[in-house]
């Protein structure tokens, strides 16, 4: 029924082989299309929006429909060079799928393949969503209008794989799934010099580092210790040779917290010792906090609920009990507009993601269309949660 083992590991190779980034996804989004038609179009219904050209939408029309469930993969893919030496490596230099949105999308053909033979009770809208990665393509996609009249679901569920969890396992908690992100850019501003005449100059290099420092602190000092988070500086720029003063830095980073209150508290937090070392400096500073950052993924707790008394009563299921991760995932904008939930689905890779050798199990595949078709199934029978 639907899609065979080995045509969905053909179609994992083939989508593996044309990885591309945010919001150029066209090749992608094509051999998608393909693949979607290729299907029994008796009841589908495709929807190719104008105003986010790479993303695609599937209606599958349910025989007695009381809902409308969603289900989102992402098909981006990240700025890395592959080096797993395998035979269907990537195509595109540079690009790889290092995050397994290749997994993503694969799975989520085989359940339209699978509702496309055996038709859902409730309507089912399939949304392939560009920009993951970078660029934040489900809030795009909201903010556009997409979700509207028969293209809104009624709740919303994704997957993201695994590395460490075995081949086909499912994993999942209540509460927060993925933490909430914000990017911070920091630009300082000062006087260069001689590097023999510091008195002359103003230091952006003491002061960069100065306010690196001291951030180490907004998190050890201002953060309950039970609960979580990150903030990272990644980037720092400063100067162009040794025996010259350099009169501007800039650093980059990551705020991170697994509540948008934690996020606040710590962008807070930092503006304000920013904003005081560069006085202390008598630097010039521009702190720019990326409120298009990702929210954290925060699922429904009814519909967890049901994902994970599901999972556990299911012989043929394996399912792993996770904790909350410090990664961040753009599905969590729409779980913020929209109730539903986000999972794992292992994939048993040595690799972890985003890593240029990330070779999944590809077992899982087949495994999750089975383990997720099923959970579909089983909501569509249950009348409320």
């Amino acid at each position: 029924m639907g899609l065979t083992e080995k045509q969905l590991r053909q179609i994992y190779q083939d989508l593996h082989q044309i990885p591309e980034l945010a919001l150029e996804e066209y090749q992608t989004k094509a051999y998608l299309t393909k693949v979607i038609r290729s299907f029994d179009q008796s009841f589908l219904e495709i929807y190719e929006p104008e105003v986010l050209p790479t993303a695609l939408l599937v209606l599958v029309k349910g025989f007695d429909p009381e809902r409308t469930i969603g289900y989102r993969a992402d098909i981006d893919a990240l700025p890395v060079e592959e080096k797993t030496g395998l035979a269907y490596a990537s195509l595109h230099p540079g690009v790889m799928h290092a995050c397994g949105h290749d997994v993503h999308m694969t799975v989520a053909l085989g359940l339209l393949a699978h509702f496309a033979e055996k038709r859902p009770k409730d309507n089912m809208l399939f949304f392939f969503q560009p920009a993951e990665e970078s660029k934040n393509g489900g809030k795009l996609a909201y903010e556009a209008g997409i979700f509207q009249g028969k293209w809104r679901p009624d709740e919303f569920y994704g997957l993201h794989d695994a590395p460490e969890l075995p081949a086909g396992a499912i994993g999942c908690n209540l509460g927060t799934l993925f933490a909430g992100t914000t990017e911070v850019d920091i630009t300082l501003t000062g006087k260069g010099g001689h590097a023999a005449y510091p008195q002359k100059a103003n230091d952006m290099v003491v002061c960069a580092s100065e306010l690196i420092v001291a951030a180490q602190t907004i998190v050890a000092r201002n953060v309950d210790p039970t609960q979580g988070g990150v903030l990272t500086f990644g980037e720092l720029k400063a100067g162009t040779i040794r025996n010259v003063i350099a009169g501007e830095a800039q650093i980059k980073g990551t705020i991170r917290g697994m509540t948008q209150e934690m996020i606040t508290l710590l962008q807070r937090r930092l503006k304000i010792l920013a904003e005081g070392i560069a006085q202390s400096f008598e630097a010039k500073l521009d702190l720019r906090l990326e409120q298009g950052g990702y929210l954290p993924v925060e699922n429904d707790e009814k519909l967890t609920r049901f994902l994970i008394e599901y999972a556990k009563k299911t012989p043929t299921l394996e399912f792993i009990e996770t904790t909350p991760k410090m990664t961040g995932e753009d599905f969590g904008y729409l779980l913020s507009k929209i109730p539903g939930t986000m999972f794992w689905l292992g994939v048993n890779a040595k690799a972890s993601l985003h890593s240029a050798h990330l070779a999944p199990d590809q077992t899982a595949l087949a495994k999750g269309v089975i383990a997720i078709s099923g959970f579909l199934e089983a909501r569509m029978q249950a009348k409320e949660v």
